[in-house]
């Protein structure tokens, strides 16, 4: 019996996460799923221009499990490049620190770090504030499956 998947550790989150061909109708093309693990491991690799190690240990994995979620993730952009391909960016086995929270005095919604002051609102000093993840109004990128 295969070990489960462990959870790989994203800190980014793209603002767009459909990319279709110019000029081609995105119901007439084909989709390729990037995961956002994978986006990461490029992002931290040829953006932040990381080496293979520190990558993975920012991710919390093996050098290996890094090794493979790059290569797939360049492999499905390559394809979806050569091949006209749309790229979807969802889905995955990841956790993150970041987290949106909700004040349920004065409704501010904000973005912080699990790892900073989550008790008290940045806009008012309430106490009453809220994980998206049990608020339940993020669905988009809070995977509750990778919850931390």
């Amino acid at each position: 019996m295969p070990r489960p998947t462990k959870f790989r550790k994203v800190e980014f989150f793209p603002k767009d996460d459909y990319f279709v061909p110019w000029g081609k109708p995105k119901c007439e093309t084909e989709e390729i799923v990037l995961k956002v693990e994978e986006l990461e491991a490029m992002r931290l690799k040829d953006i932040e221009e990381l080496n293979q190690e520190e990558c993975a240990e920012k991710m919390e994995i093996s050098r290996q499990t890094f090794q493979n979620i790059i290569d797939s993730a360049r492999k499905k952009v390559a394809i979806a490049l050569t091949e006209g391909k749309a790229i979807r960016i969802s889905g995955g086995y990841y956790t993150t620190n970041h987290c949106k929270f909700k004040c349920m005095d004065c409704g501010e919604i904000y973005e912080i770090n699990y790892k900073h002051d989550k008790l008290v609102c940045p806009n008012c000093g309430s106490q009453k504030v809220v994980c998206s993840k049990k608020a339940a109004f993020c669905r988009r990128w809070c995977n509750t499956e990778s919850s931390t």
